[in-house]
Protein backbone atom coordinates (compact mmCIF):
# COMPACT_ATOMS: atom_id res chain seq x y z
CA UNK A 1 0.00 0.00 0.00
CA UNK A 2 1.54 3.09 -0.98
CA UNK A 3 0.28 5.53 1.91
CA UNK A 4 2.09 8.68 0.17
CA UNK A 5 -0.41 8.49 -3.00
CA UNK A 6 -3.33 6.58 -1.20
CA UNK A 7 -2.73 4.27 -3.82
CA UNK A 8 -3.69 0.70 -2.96
CA UNK A 9 -5.50 -2.50 -4.31
CA UNK A 10 -8.47 -2.94 -1.71
CA UNK A 11 -9.74 -6.21 -3.60
CA UNK A 12 -6.44 -7.59 -3.26
CA UNK A 13 -6.19 -6.59 0.19
CA UNK A 14 -9.74 -8.02 1.13
CA UNK A 15 -8.46 -11.34 -0.65
CA UNK A 16 -5.11 -11.33 1.65
CA UNK A 17 -7.16 -11.07 4.94
CA UNK A 18 -9.63 -13.41 3.97
CA UNK A 19 -6.82 -15.87 2.87
CA UNK A 20 -5.10 -15.61 6.36
CA UNK A 21 -8.10 -15.80 7.99
CA UNK A 22 -8.92 -19.33 6.45
CA UNK A 23 -5.84 -20.53 7.13
CA UNK A 24 -5.64 -19.81 10.83
CA UNK A 25 -3.48 -16.30 10.49
CA UNK A 26 -5.11 -14.04 11.41
CA UNK A 27 -6.26 -14.41 14.96
CA UNK A 28 -4.35 -16.17 17.54
CA UNK A 29 -5.81 -19.40 18.57
CA UNK A 30 -6.96 -19.99 22.02
CA UNK A 31 -5.47 -23.21 24.08
CA UNK A 32 -8.76 -22.56 26.31
CA UNK A 33 -11.21 -23.13 23.44
CA UNK A 34 -13.38 -26.18 22.87
CA UNK A 35 -11.62 -27.91 19.63
CA UNK A 36 -13.73 -28.65 16.34
CA UNK A 37 -13.68 -32.10 17.22
CA UNK A 38 -15.82 -31.57 19.79
CA UNK A 39 -17.71 -29.25 17.67
CA UNK A 40 -18.37 -31.65 15.04
CA UNK A 41 -20.02 -33.70 17.67
CA UNK A 42 -22.55 -31.05 19.17
CA UNK A 43 -23.41 -30.22 14.99
CA UNK A 44 -24.11 -34.34 14.51
CA UNK A 45 -26.04 -34.23 17.31
CA UNK A 46 -28.31 -31.40 16.83
CA UNK A 47 -28.91 -32.18 12.77
CA UNK A 48 -30.00 -36.15 14.56
CA UNK A 49 -32.68 -33.99 17.00
CA UNK A 50 -34.07 -32.06 13.82
CA UNK A 51 -34.63 -35.01 11.89
CA UNK A 52 -36.46 -36.66 14.79
CA UNK A 53 -38.46 -33.44 14.90
CA UNK A 54 -39.00 -34.09 10.97
CA UNK A 55 -37.65 -30.44 11.03
CA UNK A 56 -35.17 -31.24 8.32
CA UNK A 57 -34.61 -34.15 6.24
CA UNK A 58 -31.98 -36.97 6.77
CA UNK A 59 -29.08 -36.67 4.11
CA UNK A 60 -26.77 -38.85 2.59
CA UNK A 61 -23.24 -39.60 4.11
CA UNK A 62 -20.53 -37.28 2.75
CA UNK A 63 -17.58 -38.95 2.09
CA UNK A 64 -14.66 -38.21 4.69
CA UNK A 65 -12.28 -35.85 3.27
CA UNK A 66 -8.70 -37.29 2.21
CA UNK A 67 -5.19 -35.76 2.18
CA UNK A 68 -5.35 -34.96 -1.29
CA UNK A 69 -8.34 -33.17 -0.95
CA UNK A 70 -6.53 -30.82 1.71
CA UNK A 71 -5.34 -27.41 -0.06
CA UNK A 72 -3.31 -25.89 3.44
CA UNK A 73 -2.15 -26.82 6.56
CA UNK A 74 -4.59 -25.74 9.67
CA UNK A 75 -4.23 -25.06 13.38
CA UNK A 76 -3.92 -28.71 15.22
CA UNK A 77 -7.36 -27.14 17.42
CA UNK A 78 -9.45 -26.70 13.95
CA UNK A 79 -10.95 -29.94 11.42
CA UNK A 80 -11.30 -30.07 7.84
CA UNK A 81 -14.95 -31.15 6.93
CA UNK A 82 -17.83 -30.80 4.06
CA UNK A 83 -19.75 -27.76 3.88
CA UNK A 84 -22.38 -30.26 4.20
CA UNK A 85 -21.74 -31.25 7.34
CA UNK A 86 -21.65 -27.62 8.87
CA UNK A 87 -25.00 -27.04 7.70
CA UNK A 88 -29.15 -27.72 8.55
CA UNK A 89 -30.25 -27.31 5.68
CA UNK A 90 -28.75 -26.27 1.78
CA UNK A 91 -30.99 -26.60 -1.18
CA UNK A 92 -31.79 -24.16 -4.47
CA UNK A 93 -35.40 -22.92 -4.85
CA UNK A 94 -38.33 -24.33 -6.60
CA UNK A 95 -39.02 -23.36 -10.22
CA UNK A 96 -41.47 -20.47 -9.39
CA UNK A 97 -44.96 -19.67 -11.23
CA UNK A 98 -44.47 -15.75 -12.02
CA UNK A 99 -47.34 -13.41 -11.38
CA UNK A 100 -46.84 -10.91 -14.34
CA UNK A 101 -50.01 -8.86 -13.71
CA UNK A 102 -49.43 -8.54 -9.52
CA UNK A 103 -46.60 -7.70 -7.72
CA UNK A 104 -47.12 -8.29 -4.03
CA UNK A 105 -45.49 -11.69 -3.50
CA UNK A 106 -41.30 -11.46 -4.51
CA UNK A 107 -38.93 -14.07 -5.20
CA UNK A 108 -35.33 -13.87 -4.86
CA UNK A 109 -33.55 -14.45 -7.83
CA UNK A 110 -29.52 -13.87 -9.19
CA UNK A 111 -30.03 -10.30 -9.91
CA UNK A 112 -31.18 -9.92 -5.80
CA UNK A 113 -27.84 -11.46 -4.86
CA UNK A 114 -24.94 -9.01 -5.64
CA UNK A 115 -21.73 -8.79 -3.65
CA UNK A 116 -22.47 -5.65 -1.73
CA UNK A 117 -26.12 -6.44 -0.75
CA UNK A 118 -29.15 -8.66 -0.86
CA UNK A 119 -31.78 -6.61 -2.74
CA UNK A 120 -35.36 -7.15 -3.56
CA UNK A 121 -34.93 -4.00 -6.20
CA UNK A 122 -34.81 -6.25 -8.74
CA UNK A 123 -37.19 -9.01 -7.40
CA UNK A 124 -39.57 -10.88 -10.11
CA UNK A 125 -43.09 -11.39 -8.27
CA UNK A 126 -44.44 -14.78 -7.77
CA UNK A 127 -48.33 -16.11 -6.97
CA UNK A 128 -50.01 -15.99 -4.26
CA UNK A 129 -50.60 -20.05 -4.92
CA UNK A 130 -46.62 -20.72 -5.69
CA UNK A 131 -45.93 -19.09 -2.33
CA UNK A 132 -48.32 -20.79 -0.36
CA UNK A 133 -47.47 -24.08 -1.35
CA UNK A 134 -43.62 -23.74 -0.05
CA UNK A 135 -42.29 -25.60 3.10
CA UNK A 136 -41.76 -23.14 5.90
CA UNK A 137 -37.78 -23.82 5.51
CA UNK A 138 -37.50 -22.32 1.79
CA UNK A 139 -38.57 -19.04 3.27
CA UNK A 140 -34.97 -17.11 3.69
CA UNK A 141 -33.92 -15.74 7.51
CA UNK A 142 -31.27 -13.92 8.77
CA UNK A 143 -28.01 -15.27 8.14
CA UNK A 144 -28.65 -17.51 5.61
CA UNK A 145 -26.37 -17.58 2.72
CA UNK A 146 -27.55 -17.40 -0.48
CA UNK A 147 -24.68 -18.40 -3.55
CA UNK A 148 -25.85 -17.85 -7.27
CA UNK A 149 -25.38 -21.46 -8.82
CA UNK A 150 -25.70 -20.61 -12.49
CA UNK A 151 -25.08 -18.79 -15.43
CA UNK A 152 -21.29 -17.55 -16.22
CA UNK A 153 -20.92 -14.12 -14.94
CA UNK A 154 -22.92 -14.22 -11.74
CA UNK A 155 -22.12 -17.93 -10.97
CA UNK A 156 -20.10 -17.65 -7.52
CA UNK A 157 -21.38 -14.31 -6.22
CA UNK A 158 -22.79 -14.80 -3.45
CA UNK A 159 -23.84 -12.52 -0.09
CA UNK A 160 -25.43 -13.50 3.84
CA UNK A 161 -28.86 -12.24 4.57
CA UNK A 162 -28.40 -9.26 7.18
CA UNK A 163 -32.57 -8.08 6.62
CA UNK A 164 -35.56 -9.87 8.18
CA UNK A 165 -37.63 -10.76 4.70
CA UNK A 166 -41.61 -11.72 5.28
CA UNK A 167 -41.85 -14.71 3.58
CA UNK A 168 -39.48 -14.53 0.89
CA UNK A 169 -38.17 -17.67 -0.80
CA UNK A 170 -35.24 -17.99 -3.38
CA UNK A 171 -35.77 -18.83 -7.24
CA UNK A 172 -34.36 -22.58 -8.80
CA UNK A 173 -30.82 -20.37 -9.68
CA UNK A 174 -29.57 -19.45 -6.22
CA UNK A 175 -28.95 -22.09 -3.71
CA UNK A 176 -30.00 -21.22 0.31
CA UNK A 177 -27.30 -22.16 2.76
CA UNK A 178 -29.09 -22.42 6.13
CA UNK A 179 -25.84 -23.58 8.81
CA UNK A 180 -26.09 -25.44 12.13
CA UNK A 181 -26.56 -23.05 15.17
CA UNK A 182 -22.96 -24.36 16.53
CA UNK A 183 -21.63 -23.04 13.09
CA UNK A 184 -20.87 -19.07 12.53
CA UNK A 185 -22.33 -18.33 9.29
CA UNK A 186 -20.17 -15.28 8.71
CA UNK A 187 -17.71 -17.20 8.68
CA UNK A 188 -18.57 -19.89 6.24
CA UNK A 189 -19.92 -16.84 4.11
CA UNK A 190 -16.04 -15.39 4.42
CA UNK A 191 -14.82 -18.46 3.41
CA UNK A 192 -17.25 -19.17 0.18
CA UNK A 193 -16.22 -15.39 -0.59
CA UNK A 194 -12.38 -15.98 0.07
CA UNK A 195 -10.38 -16.41 -2.66
CA UNK A 196 -9.82 -20.05 -2.26
CA UNK A 197 -13.37 -20.77 -3.21
CA UNK A 198 -13.52 -17.68 -6.23
CA UNK A 199 -10.01 -17.93 -7.52
CA UNK A 200 -10.63 -21.98 -8.08
CA UNK A 201 -14.73 -21.88 -8.35
CA UNK A 202 -13.94 -23.95 -11.54
CA UNK A 203 -13.22 -26.73 -9.81
CA UNK A 204 -16.99 -26.94 -8.55
CA UNK A 205 -18.92 -25.83 -11.72
CA UNK A 206 -20.29 -27.95 -14.41
CA UNK A 207 -21.90 -27.21 -17.50
CA UNK A 208 -20.74 -25.64 -20.80
CA UNK A 209 -19.08 -22.05 -21.44
CA UNK A 210 -22.34 -20.08 -22.07
CA UNK A 211 -24.21 -21.54 -18.75
CA UNK A 212 -21.86 -22.95 -16.24
CA UNK A 213 -23.70 -24.24 -13.23
CA UNK A 214 -23.06 -25.02 -9.10
CA UNK A 215 -24.63 -28.15 -8.71
CA UNK A 216 -25.83 -29.14 -5.11
CA UNK A 217 -23.36 -32.29 -5.14
CA UNK A 218 -20.75 -29.84 -5.81
CA UNK A 219 -21.81 -26.94 -2.92
CA UNK A 220 -22.52 -30.18 -0.63
CA UNK A 221 -18.58 -31.38 -0.92
CA UNK A 222 -16.82 -28.29 -0.56
CA UNK A 223 -13.90 -28.29 1.80
CA UNK A 224 -14.27 -26.23 5.04
CA UNK A 225 -11.34 -25.26 7.22
CA UNK A 226 -13.14 -25.14 10.65
CA UNK A 227 -12.16 -23.77 13.63
CA UNK A 228 -13.49 -23.31 17.26
CA UNK A 229 -16.96 -22.14 17.68
CA UNK A 230 -15.24 -18.96 19.73
CA UNK A 231 -12.31 -18.67 16.69
CA UNK A 232 -15.12 -18.49 14.05
CA UNK A 233 -16.90 -15.35 15.89
CA UNK A 234 -13.15 -13.82 16.79
CA UNK A 235 -12.07 -14.52 12.96
CA UNK A 236 -15.31 -13.08 11.56
CA UNK A 237 -15.24 -10.39 14.35
CA UNK A 238 -11.74 -9.69 13.09
CA UNK A 239 -12.45 -9.19 8.81
CA UNK A 240 -15.61 -7.38 9.40
CA UNK A 241 -13.48 -4.93 11.30
CA UNK A 242 -10.75 -4.76 8.79
CA UNK A 243 -13.10 -4.38 6.18
CA UNK A 244 -15.02 -1.93 7.58
CA UNK A 245 -11.62 -0.19 8.16
CA UNK A 246 -10.72 -0.59 4.31
CA UNK A 247 -13.96 0.98 3.07
CA UNK A 248 -13.16 4.08 4.89
CA UNK A 249 -9.76 3.70 3.09
CA UNK A 250 -11.33 3.84 -0.37
CA UNK A 251 -14.22 6.43 0.84
CA UNK A 252 -11.57 8.45 1.91
CA UNK A 253 -9.30 7.85 -1.35
CA UNK A 254 -12.11 8.11 -3.59
CA UNK A 255 -12.71 11.57 -2.12
CA UNK A 256 -9.23 12.62 -2.61
CA UNK A 257 -9.60 11.55 -6.17
CA UNK A 258 -12.18 14.10 -6.83
CA UNK A 259 -10.43 16.93 -4.78
CA UNK A 260 -7.34 16.10 -6.80
CA UNK A 261 -9.78 16.57 -9.91
CA UNK A 262 -10.87 19.61 -8.87
CA UNK A 263 -7.95 21.10 -7.55
CA UNK A 264 -5.86 20.61 -10.89
CA UNK A 265 -9.08 21.87 -12.84
CA UNK A 266 -8.70 25.11 -10.84
CA UNK A 267 -4.78 25.39 -11.52
CA UNK A 268 -5.17 25.28 -15.39
CA UNK A 269 -8.43 27.98 -15.44
CA UNK A 270 -6.07 29.94 -13.50
CA UNK A 271 -2.88 29.24 -15.90
CA UNK A 272 -5.27 30.36 -18.82
CA UNK A 273 -6.20 33.14 -17.65
CA UNK A 274 -2.66 34.40 -16.57
CA UNK A 275 -3.07 34.47 -12.55
CA UNK A 276 -0.53 31.13 -12.01
CA UNK A 277 2.53 32.96 -12.23
CA UNK A 278 3.49 36.88 -12.61
CA UNK A 279 3.71 38.89 -15.85
CA UNK A 280 7.60 39.64 -16.57
CA UNK A 281 6.79 43.36 -18.43
CA UNK A 282 10.51 42.19 -20.25
CA UNK A 283 9.02 39.27 -21.98
CA UNK A 284 8.74 39.91 -25.87
CA UNK A 285 4.47 40.19 -25.93
CA UNK A 286 2.07 37.87 -27.96
CA UNK A 287 1.41 40.38 -30.26
CA UNK A 288 5.12 40.47 -32.13
CA UNK A 289 5.25 36.88 -31.37
CA UNK A 290 2.06 36.35 -33.82
CA UNK A 291 4.04 37.98 -36.34
CA UNK A 292 6.99 35.42 -35.92
CA UNK A 293 4.45 32.81 -36.11
CA UNK A 294 2.88 34.36 -39.65
CA UNK A 295 6.26 34.69 -41.11
CA UNK A 296 7.17 30.80 -40.27
CA UNK A 297 3.87 29.75 -41.84
CA UNK A 298 4.04 31.66 -45.02
CA UNK A 299 7.63 29.94 -44.84
CA UNK A 300 6.85 26.87 -44.26
CA UNK A 301 3.75 27.30 -47.10
CA UNK A 302 7.01 27.88 -49.33
CA UNK A 303 8.73 25.19 -48.77
CA UNK A 304 5.61 23.01 -49.38
CA UNK A 305 5.41 21.71 -46.24
CA UNK A 306 2.41 23.33 -45.09
CA UNK A 307 -0.65 23.70 -47.28
CA UNK A 308 -2.05 27.49 -47.46
CA UNK A 309 -5.13 27.75 -45.38
CA UNK A 310 -8.04 29.89 -45.67
CA UNK A 311 -7.92 32.82 -43.19
CA UNK A 312 -9.86 32.74 -40.21
CA UNK A 313 -12.15 35.17 -39.39
CA UNK A 314 -10.87 37.68 -36.28
CA UNK A 315 -12.04 36.69 -32.57
CA UNK A 316 -15.12 38.93 -31.62
CA UNK A 317 -15.16 40.56 -27.82
CA UNK A 318 -18.14 38.06 -27.61
CA UNK A 319 -15.90 35.06 -27.90
CA UNK A 320 -13.57 35.68 -25.52
CA UNK A 321 -14.91 33.98 -22.41
CA UNK A 322 -12.71 35.33 -19.71
CA UNK A 323 -9.88 38.43 -19.97
CA UNK A 324 -6.52 37.89 -20.12
CA UNK A 325 -3.31 39.77 -19.37
CA UNK A 326 -2.33 42.73 -21.80
CA UNK A 327 0.66 41.04 -23.21
CA UNK A 328 -1.59 38.20 -24.40
CA UNK A 329 -3.17 37.59 -27.27
CA UNK A 330 -6.64 36.47 -27.72
CA UNK A 331 -6.10 33.81 -31.14
CA UNK A 332 -7.82 31.16 -33.56
CA UNK A 333 -6.25 27.85 -32.41
CA UNK A 334 -5.62 27.30 -36.39
CA UNK A 335 -3.96 31.46 -37.04
CA UNK A 336 -0.94 29.83 -34.50
CA UNK A 337 -0.92 25.85 -35.35
CA UNK A 338 -1.33 23.74 -38.51
CA UNK A 339 -4.53 21.54 -37.09
CA UNK A 340 -4.90 18.28 -39.37
CA UNK A 341 -7.23 15.34 -38.35
CA UNK A 342 -6.39 11.15 -39.29
CA UNK A 343 -8.69 9.33 -41.36
CA UNK A 344 -12.55 9.67 -40.57
CA UNK A 345 -12.86 6.07 -42.56
CA UNK A 346 -12.67 2.93 -41.06
CA UNK A 347 -9.74 0.78 -43.20
CA UNK A 348 -9.49 -2.99 -43.15
CA UNK A 349 -8.47 -4.16 -40.18
CA UNK A 350 -5.66 -7.29 -39.99
CA UNK A 351 -4.01 -9.28 -37.89
CA UNK A 352 -0.52 -7.78 -38.16
CA UNK A 353 0.51 -4.40 -39.14
CA UNK A 354 0.13 -0.67 -38.65
CA UNK A 355 -1.09 0.15 -35.17
CA UNK A 356 -4.30 2.49 -35.86
CA UNK A 357 -4.32 5.05 -32.88
CA UNK A 358 -8.14 6.14 -32.37
CA UNK A 359 -10.08 8.76 -30.06
CA UNK A 360 -10.32 5.53 -27.85
CA UNK A 361 -7.11 4.60 -27.59
CA UNK A 362 -6.39 8.47 -26.04
CA UNK A 363 -6.11 7.94 -21.99
CA UNK A 364 -4.90 9.61 -19.31
CA UNK A 365 -2.64 11.61 -21.57
CA UNK A 366 -1.23 8.65 -23.06
CA UNK A 367 -2.05 6.52 -26.35
CA UNK A 368 -3.03 3.35 -24.31
CA UNK A 369 -1.89 0.40 -27.10
CA UNK A 370 -2.98 -2.62 -25.27
CA UNK A 371 -6.42 -2.86 -26.78
CA UNK A 372 -4.98 -1.43 -30.44
CA UNK A 373 -6.35 -2.86 -33.86
CA UNK A 374 -4.00 -2.96 -36.86
CA UNK A 375 -4.24 -1.24 -40.38
CA UNK A 376 -2.12 -2.57 -43.61
CA UNK A 377 1.19 -0.68 -44.28
CA UNK A 378 -0.41 0.93 -47.39
CA UNK A 379 -3.46 2.02 -45.71
CA UNK A 380 -1.46 3.32 -42.63
CA UNK A 381 0.83 5.54 -45.66
CA UNK A 382 -2.48 6.73 -47.20
CA UNK A 383 -3.42 8.20 -44.12
CA UNK A 384 0.30 9.67 -43.28
CA UNK A 385 0.71 11.41 -46.02
CA UNK A 386 -1.65 14.30 -44.96
CA UNK A 387 -1.91 13.41 -40.81
CA UNK A 388 2.03 12.05 -40.12
CA UNK A 389 2.77 12.57 -35.94
CA UNK A 390 5.62 13.79 -35.08
CA UNK A 391 7.19 13.97 -31.60
CA UNK A 392 5.77 16.99 -29.93
CA UNK A 393 2.72 17.05 -31.68
CA UNK A 394 -0.44 16.99 -29.88
CA UNK A 395 -3.49 14.49 -30.68
CA UNK A 396 -6.99 14.88 -28.94
CA UNK A 397 -10.06 12.76 -29.31
CA UNK A 398 -12.71 14.23 -31.93
CA UNK A 399 -15.31 11.83 -30.80
CA UNK A 400 -16.77 10.56 -28.22
CA UNK A 401 -15.33 11.46 -25.26
CA UNK A 402 -13.56 14.90 -26.58
CA UNK A 403 -10.58 15.77 -25.34
CA UNK A 404 -7.97 13.68 -23.62
CA UNK A 405 -4.87 15.30 -25.57
CA UNK A 406 -2.01 13.41 -25.83
CA UNK A 407 1.55 15.24 -26.18
CA UNK A 408 3.72 13.14 -28.20
CA UNK A 409 6.89 12.45 -27.19
CA UNK A 410 8.52 9.98 -28.59
CA UNK A 411 7.37 8.67 -32.21
CA UNK A 412 5.96 5.38 -32.91
CA UNK A 413 4.72 4.20 -36.02
CA UNK A 414 0.96 4.31 -36.10
CA UNK A 415 -1.62 6.09 -38.69
CA UNK A 416 -4.73 7.80 -36.64
CA UNK A 417 -8.73 7.95 -36.65
CA UNK A 418 -11.13 10.03 -35.27
CA UNK A 419 -8.44 12.13 -33.87
CA UNK A 420 -6.89 15.51 -34.12
CA UNK A 421 -3.28 16.26 -34.82
CA UNK A 422 -1.93 19.81 -34.07
CA UNK A 423 1.48 20.22 -35.48
CA UNK A 424 4.50 21.58 -33.53
CA UNK A 425 5.31 24.91 -33.80
CA UNK A 426 8.65 27.01 -33.48
CA UNK A 427 7.30 29.78 -31.22
CA UNK A 428 4.40 27.71 -29.06
CA UNK A 429 4.96 25.49 -26.28
CA UNK A 430 3.13 22.46 -27.46
CA UNK A 431 2.68 21.67 -23.64
CA UNK A 432 1.00 24.80 -23.12
CA UNK A 433 -1.96 23.82 -26.07
CA UNK A 434 -1.84 20.32 -24.52
CA UNK A 435 -2.72 21.79 -21.29
CA UNK A 436 -5.23 24.32 -22.66
CA UNK A 437 -6.93 21.94 -24.40
CA UNK A 438 -7.32 19.78 -21.23
CA UNK A 439 -8.74 23.10 -19.14
CA UNK A 440 -11.02 23.24 -22.21
CA UNK A 441 -12.29 19.93 -22.07
CA UNK A 442 -15.98 20.65 -21.17
CA UNK A 443 -16.45 23.57 -23.90
CA UNK A 444 -15.28 21.65 -26.17
CA UNK A 445 -18.00 19.25 -25.55
CA UNK A 446 -20.80 21.79 -25.35
CA UNK A 447 -19.09 23.16 -28.56
CA UNK A 448 -19.08 19.53 -30.69
CA UNK A 449 -22.35 18.32 -32.44
CA UNK A 450 -24.19 15.02 -32.18
CA UNK A 451 -25.97 13.20 -29.43
CA UNK A 452 -25.06 10.42 -27.34
CA UNK A 453 -21.91 10.40 -29.91
CA UNK A 454 -20.49 13.66 -29.40
CA UNK A 455 -17.96 15.22 -32.41
CA UNK A 456 -16.55 17.87 -33.47
CA UNK A 457 -14.96 19.15 -36.30
CA UNK A 458 -12.12 20.11 -37.61
CA UNK A 459 -13.66 23.61 -38.61
CA UNK A 460 -14.66 23.93 -35.17
CA UNK A 461 -11.15 23.19 -34.06
CA UNK A 462 -9.38 25.43 -36.11
CA UNK A 463 -11.58 28.51 -34.95
CA UNK A 464 -11.47 27.12 -31.28
CA UNK A 465 -10.62 30.30 -29.29
CA UNK A 466 -6.80 30.09 -27.93
CA UNK A 467 -5.35 32.88 -25.25
CA UNK A 468 -1.68 33.06 -26.43
CA UNK A 469 1.02 34.14 -23.67
CA UNK A 470 4.42 35.27 -24.56
CA UNK A 471 6.81 32.03 -25.09
CA UNK A 472 9.25 32.79 -22.15
CA UNK A 473 5.37 33.26 -19.99
CA UNK A 474 3.99 29.69 -21.48
CA UNK A 475 6.93 28.17 -20.75
CA UNK A 476 6.49 29.11 -16.70
CA UNK A 477 3.53 28.69 -16.75
CA UNK A 478 3.91 24.97 -18.06
CA UNK A 479 6.61 24.39 -15.21
CA UNK A 480 4.40 25.70 -12.58
CA UNK A 481 1.38 23.39 -13.56
CA UNK A 482 3.42 20.57 -13.60
CA UNK A 483 5.29 21.14 -10.23
CA UNK A 484 1.93 21.57 -8.54
CA UNK A 485 0.26 18.55 -9.98
CA UNK A 486 3.75 16.52 -9.25
CA UNK A 487 2.99 17.54 -5.47
CA UNK A 488 -0.67 17.04 -5.49
CA UNK A 489 -0.09 13.75 -6.69
CA UNK A 490 2.48 13.14 -4.25
CA UNK A 491 0.73 13.93 -1.11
Amino acid sequence: MKTNTLDFDAQALREKILDLAMRGKLVPQDPNDEPASVLLEKIKAEKEQLIKEKKIKKSKPLAPITDDERPFDIPDSWEWVRLGDTANYIQRGRSPKYDKENKIYPIISQKCVQWNSISLKDAKFVTKEFLNKLESYRFVKRNDILWNSTGTGTVGRLNIVSDDFNKVPVDSHVTLIRTNSNINSKFIYYYLMSPIIQNNLNDYLTGTTKQKELGLSSILKVNIPLPPLSEQSRIAAKIAQLFALLRKVESSTQQYAKLQTLLKSKVLDLAMRGKLVKQDPHDEPASVLLEKIKAEKEQLVKEGKIKKSKSLPPITDDEKPFDIPDSWEWVRLGDVLDVRDGTHDTPKYVSEGIALVTAKNLKDGKIDFSNIKYISEKDAQKINQRSNVETDDILFAMIGTIGNPVLITKRNNFAIKNVALLKHAKYVNMDFVCKYILASESFLLEYANGGNQKFISLNKIKKLGFPLPPLVEQQNIVSKINNIFTLLTSI
